[in-house]
């Protein structure tokens, strides 16, 4: 999920229905429910004495955790009722609501309260709730990484991904080839990482632990001294006694130290200080250096390949030159006919001695890998590089052994087959895992974004600088302010508490444009401040930094496959077996032909025997046919996809996003916050009671300021105007404050009834609208803007006209989807109103609005029934079901993190037209798998019969196995190559006409 840390701004929704739908809070729940508490309650027993109990005295009787199924609740507003009214209760740890799955987890003291209390309390509330499970105590699921050497292609993958899957207690798994990495979902209660690891290595292939999953939160520290067993209980004792500290990890060989904390509450600072006072300055601490990531990784195979190629080079060459050239010159021709034993000659034995360390030394590598397959039942491209140069190197050994023991032997050895097809087939691995590093290096340029100090200035208590030093930047804590020169690089997430410049974003979100920062302001980690000092305050460091989580987001992506690839693996499955089985048979053919005389003798080469002949034929098919070339054909390409979309600011999540994003001709769009501002502000305001308009709002925002609507917030704040303190306001007392979904709120200020809402609120509740009144509503609905109705004391008092300016381009952006033969539709809570004219305004013909989040996931399901590939695109909490139910869900990035989390495609820019870049990107991507597909099949469809000798006998044409390894190898790696050329990707030119000139509102 990406971090509302650098997502956020504004939830749209469009009218009061709309807007009801789509709530703020200052940092939503979901979709993972907090485990730890945020605060604390103290509960007074009455009746005298010096007694008082509290949870933290009840620390002795464990918390307990309780699920609750809450039914009626439609929007974060509701939400945020249910969790205050649970938090006001004594004896409660915690409470967190969960509006999209109608869902409620408590955490409490039994001794203060009972989760009869919490039901019947969230029932006054107004909703219906029912208990559904206690004791959750602990995730059931987690999500482990491994790297893994030696994989080869699909079959390779497809072993350990079912080797993986029958192991108890795994959800899911999945193995990516062209990463080489496996992402397995498990739970930890019936299996662990360390056995997951296992089930990998016993299928043949080495597995390296990424991550367990269970520490997102860890930092690895390296302590320099005398670290003895003292020592050591010393600083575990320390640092367990640290207060955020949940686990501790020594490893006194490799003097590490391993601490999952809660970054709230400490740091790796901290620890620091702790390991190095603990050892009364004998002991030193530092982060531990990371030497083993997957660079790391990539660069030592492409290193091993490299090195490889190099030593075949040096047999091979020689090899080659007695076999095809030095056969032609006089001289040395005549040395190495030279007969030792019988007919056994120098050049024979010289080749043997030369081609046998290429074999079984550099070659070893793929006996390893078909000796791994054919354990488990499977069969990879290593068996048929086994099979081939076997064939050759055995029969070769055969000829010398045989001229070695006859009188008059004449037969032809075949060493520089085996040993130049391992050469070309380790140049073709070389340059396939070099293209294939390129593939990633999307992530690679994002993970190396984050500087790597950081300045941390201290403040005295009048906010004067008291000092400055340079730190390692994976060091900043939580709440720590740091320095950033005019130049820099913004070390953390945060906000700007003092200075203003401007910061360009372009890495992270695409924007070319530089954003202007000022106190306030939020930055992202990674950025560069261009001109001005800014003094930040971290607010998300480590992996909760927007940066950490971008790359997770692109690495998940990376990692799923998209649906076309199961064609390639059941291709895969059947793939070898079926080429060897071509093989033989075509060795069969050739070889019953020649015995029988089918075929005249002028065919056979003067070298060669028809035995030979069809012996040649028979390992050219066995070498030329090439799997991987099929396995690479997807992931590579959505690999890059994903990478450039990054690049882009556009998220896409995985191949499945991708494959059906090319195929989208309609889109559903929300209004509020995606295809306007979602920044609401008062743009009028009209009375039908004389009364003064100070007085008015003060019984308005009275009202509103407990919501937590967008609508309500521009009333409030437009209210301050009228305060005599507009900063520090202070309005009438509150009393019955009532939420009502999707129409308004109720409450009692001073003695007065007041509602605030639509017009369907006010029908509802039986209160007359007057005629001039309903003229005032369908005049604010003509001109786009949204009508909110005040009652007090049941009579209508006044017309609150509220503006939410369309984006900028979003006219243009529709009028290309029409281009692009993509129909646009515009789904509203907002009333018919205001939905036709904004719908007007931006050239959308088909409008719906009044639409609860129920009925926008409902017309998204009709419009697949009448067979259209719908895309939805929205920002808030009420999309949510939209977005899960529509082909392609595409967020608004400045949305809020469930809406990004329920999505598919991710917008980080907030920019509409994002969303043709993410269908276009999506169908470059899709042609680049076909195209790959195209390749791979053709290629095997056209090379095997050619290497079986169908043209032989019209055009005397064979292809000699060495050859026919040296195109397998090509194969590979023009379908890398291929997809590489997504790099190059740049979004329609149509997009870089458009003036997305900013919006004023005044």
């Amino acid at each position: 999920m990406v971090s509302k840390g650098f997502l956020m701004s504004c939830l749209g929704g469009g009218g009061r229905e709309g807007f009801a739908s789509r709530s703020l809070s200052p940092r939503p729940h979901y979709p993972s429910m907090p485990k730890y508490p945020r605060r604390k309650s103290t509960v007074e027993v009455v009746g005298g004495g010096d007694l008082e109990a509290t949870p933290e005295a009840a620390e002795e009787e464990e918390k307990r955790v309780a699920l609750f199924s809450v039914v009626g609740m439609a929007c974060a507003a509701c939400a945020g009722s249910v969790e205050k009214a649970i938090k006001r209760l004594p004896g409660i740890h915690d409470a967190a609501v969960d509006v999209l799955n109608d869902r409620a987890q408590v955490i409490f003291y039994p001794a203060f309260v009972s989760e009869d209390t919490i039901r019947e309390t969230i029932e006054d509330v107004g909703f219906k709730a029912e208990l559904i499970q206690e004791e959750m105590k602990e995730k059931s699921v987690l999500i482990c990484r491994l790297r893994i050497k030696g994989m080869t292609c699909t079959s390779c993958s497809s072993t350990i991904e079912s080797a993986l899957q029958d192991v108890p207690g795994v959800h899911k798994a999945l193995v990516a080839l062209a990463t080489e990495e496996a992402e397995v979902r498990y739970d930890p209660r019936v299996v662990s990482a360390n056995q997951l690891m296992d089930a990998v290595e016993d299928t043949g292939f080495e597995a390296i632990l990424v991550t367990t999953g269970e520490d997102i939160n860890r930092i690895e520290l390296k302590v320099d001294g005398p670290f003895s067993t003292r020592y050591i209980s010393m600083v575990n004792n320390s640092l367990q006694a640290l207060p955020g500290v949940d686990d501790i990890n020594i490893d006194p060989v490799l003097h590490k130290v391993t601490i999952s904390y809660k970054p709230d509450q400490t740091g790796p600072r901290n620890f620091i200080e702790i390991i190095e006072s603990t050892g009364s300055g004998q002991l030193k601490a530092s982060i531990y250096p990371e030497v083993r990531g997957k660079g790391f990784h990539r660069h030592e195979e492409i290193n091993q390949y490299y090195q490889c190629f190099l030593w075949s080079l040096v047999f091979t060459i020689p090899v080659f030159l007695t076999s095809m050239v030095f056969m032609y010159i006089p001289g040395i021709k005549e040395v190495l006919d030279k007969k030792i034993v019988n007919m056994l000659k120098v050049g024979e034995l010289l080749r043997w001695i030369l081609s046998t360390p290429v074999q079984f030394i550099i070659g070893r590598r793929f006996y390893v890998g078909a000796y791994k397959a054919l354990r488990h039942g499977s069969a990879n491209m290593d068996v048929l590089i086994a099979l081939g140069t076997n064939a050759a190197y055995f029969y070769s050994i055969y000829t010398v052994l045989r001229a070695a023991t006859s009188p008059n032997f004449m037969g032809t050895d075949f060493f520089e087959t085996s040993s130049m097809l391992i050469s070309f087939i380790l140049l073709g691995k070389y340059l396939e895992v070099l293209a294939k590093g390129k593939t990633s290096e999307a992530i690679a340029k994002l993970m190396n974004l984050a500087p790597e100090t950081a300045i941390l200035i201290s403040y005295d208590n009048e906010g004067n600088v008291i000092s400055e030093r340079e730190i390692d930047s994976r060091l900043i804590q939580k709440n720590d302010i740091i320095k950033v020169m005019p130049g820099g690089k913004v070390a953390s997430d945060g906000f700007v508490i003092r200075g203003q410049s401007h910061v360009n974003e372009s890495m992270i979100t695409g924007e070319s444009r530089p954003v202007a920062k000022r106190k306030g302001d939020i930055v992202i980690g990674g950025t560069v401040n261009e001109n001005g000092v800014l003094h930040i305050r971290a607010t998300h460091v480590g992996s909760e930094g927007a940066l950490s989580q971008i790359v997770r987001l692109v690495e998940s992506a990376q990692m799923a496959k998209a649906p076309v690839q199961k064609f390639a693996d059941r291709i895969s499955k059947y793939f070898v077996p079926l080429v060897i089985l071509l093989s033989l048979v075509t060795w069969l053919i050739w070889f019953l032909a020649g015995k029988f005389s089918s075929y005249p003798k002028s065919w056979i080469p003067s070298s060669m025997d028809s035995f030979q002949l069809a012996l040649q034929f028979g390992i050219s098919v066995m070498v030329i046919a090439c799997p991987c070339a099929l396995g690479l054909a997807t992931p590579t390409a959505v690999m890059v996809g994903t990478g450039v979309g990054a690049s882009q600011g556009v998220l896409i999540k995985g191949g499945q996003a991708l494959e059906s994003a090319h195929k989208v001709n309609c889109i559903v769009f929300d209004k509020t916050g995606t295809l306007t501002t979602g920044n609401p502000v008062v743009v009028n305001t009209r009375l039908l009671k004389n009364m003064v308009l100070r007085d008015f709002y003060e019984y308005v925002a009275a009202a509103e300021v407990n919501s937590e609507h967008p609508l309500a917030k521009a009333i409030v704040q437009y209210a301050k105007k009228f305060s005599t303190d507009e900063e520090n306001p202070v309005w009438p007392e509150l009393q019955g404050f009532i939420a009502i979904t999707g129409h308004g709120v109720k409450a009692t200020v001073g003695n007065k009834e007041v509602l605030v809402g639509n017009k369907s609120l006010m029908v509802e509740v039986g209160i007359h609208i007057p005629v001039e009144a309903s003229e005032i509503l369908t005049d604010t609905e003509r001109m786009a803007q949204t009508g909110i109705v005040v009652s007090i004391d049941r009579e209508v008092t006044g017309i609150i006209a509220i503006s939410d300016p369309l984006k900028p381009g979003a006219r243009e952006v529709i009028s290309l989807l029409k281009c692009m033969k993509v129909k646009s539709i515009m789904v509203t809570g907002d009333n018919w109103g205001t939905a036709n004219a904004i719908a007007q305004e931006v050239g959308i013909d088909t409008v719906i609005a009044e639409a609860k989040p129920d009925q926008k996931s409902e017309k998204v399901k009709e419009l697949q029934m009448s067979g259209l590939t719908v895309a939805m695109v929205g920002d808030g909490i009420n999309d949510s079901p939209a977005l899960v139910s529509a082909d392609v869900g595409i967020a608004i990035g400045a949305g809020t993190d469930i809406a990004i989390e329920a999505a598919d495609i991710v917008l980080m820019k907030s920019n509409l037209e994002d969303v043709i870049t993410a269908i276009d990107l999506s169908r470059k991507t899709f042609f680049r798998i076909s195209m790959n597909y195209v390749w791979a099949l053709g290629y095997n469809i056209i090379c095997i019969p050619v290497a079986a000798g169908v043209l032989f006998p019209f055009t005397r044409f064979r292809l000699p196995p060495w050859i026919a390894g040296a195109a397998m190898a090509a194969s590979s790696v023009s379908v890398v190559c291929c997809s590489l050329l997504l790099k190059n990707y740049r979004r329609p030119k149509k997009l870089d006409m458009l003036r997305m000139s900013d919006v004023v509102v005044n």
